[in-house]
Formats: structure tokens, sequence, C-alpha cells
């Protein structure tokens, strides 16, 4: 099954039914459970075209692989938003607006990134193969949907990805408690990318050299850092703040 992607729960399912439903080989159901909810997830898979097997509880939970699947499991064909930064870039139409996790590992974190990121708008989430999480069953759920919308691209050299994009003309900044900026100092409607550091660790020292600008989260309490996530959307919708369009970077569809 190395080729198939498992989705489990109600927010992957359906998000991959609206936005890919030919990917889908098989959905299973809870054969017990006849709410609404469950209803309509079966007549849109219906209408897609999409075969829909009622099985025990048991069935889906060795589908799921221990992930919480709410009564749903669908198998399915990966997907690849993009090949890498250049095709992202390509049609960007106004300034860029990207992500990158430099050792992000948690899936939870990740998925939580993604969906924070379909909402601002983002283009892509750039993360280095060998210190990240892929799109697993988990991140698929707590996304929310969102890896079926967002590009996530992971590159075998982070540096050398992070160059090209300054080539390409976006203004890299990374997070950092020890920087003397503030967040709000950054010119966030430029082309521009958001690199965040992993919990505790932090950037990576080669990352955090080829950033353009350091800045800081301004933290008024006892606590010393942000949850990833949680800074990655502070960060993020201040670049829908100052772009004031609604939807920073201005992704198509």
């Amino acid at each position: 099954m190395a080729s198939t992607q498992v989705l489990a729960g109600f927010h992957a399912v359906v998000a991959r039914l609206r936005h890919a439903p030919d990917s889908i080989k098989d959905i299973y159901v809870e054969a017990n459970r006849r709410d609404k909810r469950m209803t309509a997830l079966i007549e849109q898979a219906a209408h897609a075209g999409c075969k829909v097997h009622p099985v025990a509880a048991d069935r889906l939970e060795g589908l799921a692989r221990g992930t919480r699947h709410q009564g749903v499991v669908a198998l399915a064909e990966p997907r690849q938003l993009a090949v890498d930064v250049d095709e992202v870039l390509d049609v960007i139409e106004g300034p860029a607006l990207l992500l990158i996790l430099d050792g992000v590992t948690d899936p939870h974190n990740l998925g939580a990134c993604l969906r924070t990121a379909d909402a601002a708008g983002v283009h892509a989430v750039i993360a280095p193969r060998d210190r990240a999480v892929g799109l697993n069953t988990t991140v698929q759920r707590v996304a929310c949907g969102a890896a079926d919308t967002v590009p996530y691209l992971m590159v075998t050299n982070l540096a050398r990805t992070m160059r090209s994009l300054k080539d390409r003309g976006v203004w890299l900044v990374g997070t950092d408690d020890q920087a003397s900026e503030p967040m709000h100092a950054v010119d966030a409607r430029q082309s521009m990318a958001w690199v965040m550091g992993a919990e505790g660790e932090g950037m990576r020292r080669l990352t955090r050299e080829t950033c353009d600008q350091l800045v800081h989260i301004p933290m008024l309490g006892s606590v010393e850092s942000l949850n990833v996530s949680v800074a990655s959307a502070v960060c993020l919708y201040e670049s829908v703040r100052q772009r004031g369009t609604g939807q920073a970077g201005g992704r198509p569809g």
C-alpha cells in the first residue's frame, strides 16, 4: 500500500472529495452510523462516483492506523500540488507569501501550520526532507483539508532553497527570541517567507544565517515562547494585516 494515502476523519475526506475526487480509491464508513454528517458525506461520495464500503468499527481502526477517524477513512492516491518552489512562484500574481518550517517533526504542529497557512493565503509551506514530518494521516486530519490546498514542499537542502528564493526576490524573515527587532518591523507587503524553527531548538545556524532579517515576537507574559503553529499564525496574519487584502498571498482558487 506504499502508493496509497490514508485520509482519516470528515475534514480530510470531504476536502479530497471536493478538490480531487478522482484520486480516491475507496471510502470506508462505520456501518452503524446514520447521522446527518455521515449521510451528507455518503451522498457527496456517490455524486463524485466514489465507492463507499460500510464496515465494522474495528476495521476502521485498522485502516486509520491509530489516528482518530470519526467513523470515516478513505484510501487515495497521494497528491502533489507542486513539484518545486519555482513552479509555485511562476504562477503567483502579486507578492508571494511562503512559510518555511525548519525542524518541525510533530504531525499535530504541521497540521495546524498548514491549516493556518491556508487561512492566510500562503502559497506554499517548505520544509527540509531530513528534519520534518511528511503528510501522514495525522497531519491530514489536523490540517482539516488544508493539505489538499497548500503545497507542502520537502526539499533536500533547505539553505540552498532559501538562496534560490532570494534570487527570485523573496525576502526571508526568521523568527528568533534574541533578535532586536520586533515582528512588526517587517515590511510584509513584499514577496516574503516567514522562517520558523522547531520548538526548543529554534532554527539551525545555517538557516538563521541565510535569512535576510531576524525578528522576535513580543512576549509580554511569563512564558518564553509560543508553540510553532501559534507563532506561525501570529506572523502570517501580520502579513494579512499589512497587505489589507483579506487574502494575504492571493493564492489562486
